[in-house]
Protein backbone atom coordinates (compact mmCIF):
# COMPACT_ATOMS: atom_id res chain seq x y z
CA UNK A 1 0.00 0.00 0.00
CA UNK A 2 1.66 3.17 -1.19
CA UNK A 3 1.82 6.05 1.27
CA UNK A 4 1.36 9.71 0.31
CA UNK A 5 4.70 11.47 0.85
CA UNK A 6 4.82 13.47 4.05
CA UNK A 7 1.30 12.44 5.09
CA UNK A 8 0.12 10.73 8.23
CA UNK A 9 -0.50 6.95 8.10
CA UNK A 10 -4.20 7.04 7.09
CA UNK A 11 -3.32 8.77 3.80
CA UNK A 12 -3.05 6.40 0.82
CA UNK A 13 -1.98 7.63 -2.63
CA UNK A 14 -4.08 6.66 -5.66
CA UNK A 15 -2.61 7.10 -9.14
CA UNK A 16 -4.97 4.90 -11.18
CA UNK A 17 -8.66 5.80 -11.57
CA UNK A 18 -9.39 2.07 -11.93
CA UNK A 19 -7.92 1.27 -8.50
CA UNK A 20 -10.60 -0.91 -6.86
CA UNK A 21 -10.14 0.84 -3.53
CA UNK A 22 -11.82 3.99 -4.87
CA UNK A 23 -14.63 2.16 -6.67
CA UNK A 24 -17.31 3.78 -4.42
CA UNK A 25 -16.24 7.19 -5.78
CA UNK A 26 -16.58 6.28 -9.46
CA UNK A 27 -19.11 8.21 -11.56
CA UNK A 28 -20.48 10.23 -8.68
CA UNK A 29 -23.28 11.90 -10.63
CA UNK A 30 -24.60 8.61 -11.98
CA UNK A 31 -24.75 7.21 -8.48
CA UNK A 32 -26.51 10.34 -7.27
CA UNK A 33 -29.39 9.23 -9.48
CA UNK A 34 -29.53 5.55 -8.59
CA UNK A 35 -28.73 5.83 -4.87
CA UNK A 36 -26.00 4.42 -2.66
CA UNK A 37 -27.81 1.75 -0.67
CA UNK A 38 -27.73 3.38 2.73
CA UNK A 39 -24.62 5.50 2.13
CA UNK A 40 -24.29 9.18 1.21
CA UNK A 41 -21.66 11.34 -0.51
CA UNK A 42 -20.41 14.44 1.31
CA UNK A 43 -18.68 17.19 -0.67
CA UNK A 44 -16.63 20.15 0.52
CA UNK A 45 -14.91 21.11 3.75
CA UNK A 46 -17.93 22.21 5.79
CA UNK A 47 -19.94 19.07 5.06
CA UNK A 48 -16.94 16.82 5.66
CA UNK A 49 -16.39 18.41 9.06
CA UNK A 50 -19.90 17.32 10.02
CA UNK A 51 -19.27 13.84 8.64
CA UNK A 52 -16.11 13.58 10.73
CA UNK A 53 -17.46 15.18 13.89
CA UNK A 54 -21.12 14.17 14.10
CA UNK A 55 -21.77 11.26 16.48
CA UNK A 56 -24.66 10.27 14.22
CA UNK A 57 -22.43 9.52 11.21
CA UNK A 58 -19.99 6.74 10.35
CA UNK A 59 -17.32 7.68 7.76
CA UNK A 60 -16.66 4.92 5.23
CA UNK A 61 -13.90 6.46 3.06
CA UNK A 62 -12.50 9.81 1.93
CA UNK A 63 -11.11 10.93 -1.43
CA UNK A 64 -8.94 14.05 -1.33
CA UNK A 65 -7.19 16.01 -4.08
CA UNK A 66 -3.46 16.14 -3.37
CA UNK A 67 -3.34 19.97 -3.04
CA UNK A 68 -6.06 19.71 -0.35
CA UNK A 69 -4.32 16.96 1.64
CA UNK A 70 -2.54 19.35 4.05
CA UNK A 71 -5.84 21.09 4.78
CA UNK A 72 -7.60 17.78 5.30
CA UNK A 73 -4.80 16.74 7.67
CA UNK A 74 -5.56 19.85 9.71
CA UNK A 75 -9.26 18.98 9.71
CA UNK A 76 -8.66 15.55 11.23
CA UNK A 77 -5.85 16.61 13.58
CA UNK A 78 -6.51 14.87 16.88
CA UNK A 79 -9.51 13.03 15.43
CA UNK A 80 -9.27 9.48 14.17
CA UNK A 81 -11.10 9.59 10.81
CA UNK A 82 -12.15 5.97 11.25
CA UNK A 83 -11.92 5.35 7.52
CA UNK A 84 -9.23 5.23 4.81
CA UNK A 85 -8.20 8.53 3.24
CA UNK A 86 -7.31 8.23 -0.44
CA UNK A 87 -5.27 11.03 -2.00
CA UNK A 88 -5.06 11.62 -5.76
CA UNK A 89 -3.75 14.30 -8.07
CA UNK A 90 -6.60 16.54 -9.32
CA UNK A 91 -6.66 14.99 -12.81
CA UNK A 92 -6.87 11.49 -11.35
CA UNK A 93 -9.60 12.56 -8.93
CA UNK A 94 -11.58 14.11 -11.78
CA UNK A 95 -11.27 10.89 -13.76
CA UNK A 96 -12.52 8.90 -10.80
CA UNK A 97 -15.58 11.01 -10.03
CA UNK A 98 -16.38 11.80 -13.68
CA UNK A 99 -16.28 15.60 -13.55
CA UNK A 100 -14.07 18.43 -12.29
CA UNK A 101 -14.38 18.36 -8.52
CA UNK A 102 -13.09 21.83 -7.70
CA UNK A 103 -13.63 21.48 -3.95
CA UNK A 104 -11.23 18.54 -3.93
CA UNK A 105 -12.85 16.86 -0.93
CA UNK A 106 -15.28 13.94 -0.93
CA UNK A 107 -16.37 11.65 1.84
CA UNK A 108 -18.54 8.55 1.78
CA UNK A 109 -20.57 8.08 4.95
CA UNK A 110 -23.35 6.14 6.58
CA UNK A 111 -26.17 7.61 8.67
CA UNK A 112 -28.53 4.99 10.09
CA UNK A 113 -32.18 5.72 9.38
CA UNK A 114 -34.22 6.78 12.40
CA UNK A 115 -37.93 6.18 12.90
CA UNK A 116 -40.35 8.94 13.83
CA UNK A 117 -40.72 7.27 17.23
CA UNK A 118 -36.98 7.46 17.86
CA UNK A 119 -36.82 11.11 16.83
CA UNK A 120 -39.97 12.44 18.48
CA UNK A 121 -39.87 10.52 21.74
CA UNK A 122 -36.48 11.96 22.60
CA UNK A 123 -37.72 15.57 22.52
CA UNK A 124 -38.47 17.56 25.65
CA UNK A 125 -41.55 19.44 26.84
CA UNK A 126 -40.57 22.45 24.71
CA UNK A 127 -39.58 21.54 21.17
CA UNK A 128 -39.83 22.77 17.61
CA UNK A 129 -40.20 20.25 14.79
CA UNK A 130 -39.99 21.11 11.11
CA UNK A 131 -42.48 19.00 9.13
CA UNK A 132 -42.13 18.74 5.34
CA UNK A 133 -44.76 17.51 2.90
CA UNK A 134 -44.02 16.62 -0.71
CA UNK A 135 -40.88 18.71 -1.22
CA UNK A 136 -39.00 17.13 -4.10
CA UNK A 137 -36.52 19.89 -4.94
CA UNK A 138 -33.08 19.21 -3.49
CA UNK A 139 -32.13 22.89 -3.24
CA UNK A 140 -35.25 23.58 -1.21
CA UNK A 141 -34.72 20.54 0.96
CA UNK A 142 -31.15 21.60 1.68
CA UNK A 143 -32.29 25.14 2.48
CA UNK A 144 -34.97 23.89 4.88
CA UNK A 145 -32.43 21.76 6.77
CA UNK A 146 -29.95 24.64 6.89
CA UNK A 147 -32.61 26.92 8.39
CA UNK A 148 -33.74 24.24 10.83
CA UNK A 149 -30.20 23.95 12.16
CA UNK A 150 -29.57 27.70 12.13
CA UNK A 151 -32.66 28.51 14.20
CA UNK A 152 -32.39 25.61 16.62
CA UNK A 153 -35.19 23.32 15.47
CA UNK A 154 -35.04 20.07 17.39
CA UNK A 155 -35.91 17.71 14.54
CA UNK A 156 -37.23 17.40 11.00
CA UNK A 157 -39.97 14.96 9.96
CA UNK A 158 -40.51 14.23 6.26
CA UNK A 159 -43.46 12.57 4.63
CA UNK A 160 -42.89 9.68 2.23
CA UNK A 161 -43.14 11.98 -0.81
CA UNK A 162 -40.12 14.12 0.04
CA UNK A 163 -36.74 13.85 -1.66
CA UNK A 164 -33.67 12.55 0.16
CA UNK A 165 -31.94 15.18 2.37
CA UNK A 166 -28.75 13.10 2.09
CA UNK A 167 -28.63 13.46 -1.70
CA UNK A 168 -25.27 15.06 -2.48
CA UNK A 169 -26.68 18.37 -3.70
CA UNK A 170 -29.19 18.67 -0.87
CA UNK A 171 -26.47 17.92 1.63
CA UNK A 172 -24.17 20.51 0.06
CA UNK A 173 -26.90 23.20 0.11
CA UNK A 174 -27.68 22.37 3.74
CA UNK A 175 -23.94 22.73 4.58
CA UNK A 176 -24.23 19.35 6.27
CA UNK A 177 -27.16 20.23 8.52
CA UNK A 178 -28.86 16.90 7.78
CA UNK A 179 -25.89 15.18 9.46
CA UNK A 180 -26.41 17.00 12.75
CA UNK A 181 -30.18 17.66 12.90
CA UNK A 182 -32.19 14.53 13.77
CA UNK A 183 -34.71 13.61 11.09
CA UNK A 184 -37.10 10.83 10.18
CA UNK A 185 -39.05 9.89 7.08
CA UNK A 186 -42.57 8.55 7.51
CA UNK A 187 -43.83 5.45 5.75
CA UNK A 188 -46.38 5.93 2.93
CA UNK A 189 -49.10 4.64 5.25
CA UNK A 190 -48.36 7.24 7.95
CA UNK A 191 -50.22 10.55 8.06
CA UNK A 192 -47.94 13.51 8.83
CA UNK A 193 -50.46 15.56 10.83
CA UNK A 194 -51.81 12.61 12.79
CA UNK A 195 -48.31 11.39 13.61
CA UNK A 196 -47.20 14.78 14.98
CA UNK A 197 -50.43 15.54 16.81
CA UNK A 198 -50.31 12.08 18.35
CA UNK A 199 -46.88 12.91 19.75
CA UNK A 200 -48.27 15.99 21.49
CA UNK A 201 -47.39 18.67 18.95
CA UNK A 202 -49.60 21.49 17.79
CA UNK A 203 -49.27 21.34 14.00
CA UNK A 204 -49.04 24.76 12.33
CA UNK A 205 -49.25 24.99 8.55
CA UNK A 206 -47.93 27.77 6.32
CA UNK A 207 -50.24 28.90 3.54
CA UNK A 208 -51.13 32.15 1.71
CA UNK A 209 -54.70 31.44 2.89
CA UNK A 210 -53.69 31.04 6.54
CA UNK A 211 -56.22 32.20 9.11
CA UNK A 212 -53.74 34.23 11.18
CA UNK A 213 -50.65 36.24 10.39
CA UNK A 214 -47.17 35.18 11.39
CA UNK A 215 -46.74 38.36 13.42
CA UNK A 216 -49.65 37.30 15.66
CA UNK A 217 -48.57 33.69 15.95
CA UNK A 218 -47.36 32.44 19.34
CA UNK A 219 -45.91 28.92 19.28
CA UNK A 220 -47.10 26.28 21.70
CA UNK A 221 -44.55 24.58 23.91
CA UNK A 222 -44.40 21.69 21.44
CA UNK A 223 -44.90 23.05 17.95
CA UNK A 224 -44.53 21.32 14.58
CA UNK A 225 -44.45 23.76 11.68
CA UNK A 226 -45.54 22.27 8.37
CA UNK A 227 -44.22 23.31 4.94
CA UNK A 228 -45.36 22.11 1.52
CA UNK A 229 -43.93 22.05 -1.98
CA UNK A 230 -43.84 25.18 -4.10
CA UNK A 231 -46.68 25.39 -6.58
CA UNK A 232 -49.22 22.96 -5.14
CA UNK A 233 -48.54 23.90 -1.54
CA UNK A 234 -50.20 21.90 1.20
CA UNK A 235 -53.29 19.79 0.43
CA UNK A 236 -56.62 21.13 1.65
CA UNK A 237 -57.17 18.19 3.98
CA UNK A 238 -53.91 18.92 5.82
CA UNK A 239 -54.72 22.63 6.06
CA UNK A 240 -58.16 21.87 7.49
CA UNK A 241 -56.62 19.84 10.32
CA UNK A 242 -53.96 22.35 11.34
CA UNK A 243 -53.56 25.85 12.67
CA UNK A 244 -52.86 27.82 9.49
CA UNK A 245 -50.58 30.86 9.35
CA UNK A 246 -49.77 33.26 6.53
CA UNK A 247 -47.01 35.78 5.85
CA UNK A 248 -48.56 39.00 4.51
CA UNK A 249 -46.91 40.30 1.34
CA UNK A 250 -47.00 43.16 -1.11
CA UNK A 251 -49.77 43.31 -3.67
CA UNK A 252 -49.22 40.92 -6.55
CA UNK A 253 -47.31 38.32 -4.50
CA UNK A 254 -48.81 35.66 -2.28
CA UNK A 255 -45.96 33.28 -1.47
CA UNK A 256 -42.24 32.85 -0.94
CA UNK A 257 -39.83 30.11 -1.89
CA UNK A 258 -40.43 27.33 0.64
CA UNK A 259 -36.86 27.41 1.94
CA UNK A 260 -37.12 31.18 2.44
CA UNK A 261 -40.47 30.72 4.16
CA UNK A 262 -38.95 28.21 6.56
CA UNK A 263 -36.22 30.68 7.49
CA UNK A 264 -38.71 33.50 8.18
CA UNK A 265 -40.99 31.28 10.25
CA UNK A 266 -38.25 29.55 12.23
CA UNK A 267 -36.64 32.89 13.05
CA UNK A 268 -40.02 34.08 14.35
CA UNK A 269 -40.43 30.97 16.51
CA UNK A 270 -36.89 31.21 17.86
CA UNK A 271 -37.45 34.86 18.78
CA UNK A 272 -40.69 34.02 20.55
CA UNK A 273 -39.01 31.18 22.40
CA UNK A 274 -36.27 33.54 23.56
Amino acid sequence: MKQEAGASPPFVAIDDPADPRVEPFLNVRDRDLVGRQGLFMAEGEVVLRHLIGSPRCSPVAFLVAAPRAPRFAEMIAGVAPGAPVYVAEPAVMDAIVGFHIHRGLLGLGRLPAASADEVLEGLGPQATVVAVHGVGNHDNMGGIFRNAAAFGADAVVLDAGCCDPLYRKALRVSVGAALVTPFARLRPSEDLVDRLAGAGFEVVSLSPSGRETLADFRPAARTAVLFGAEGPGLPADLLSRTRSVRIPMAAGFDSLNVATTSGVVLHHIAARRA
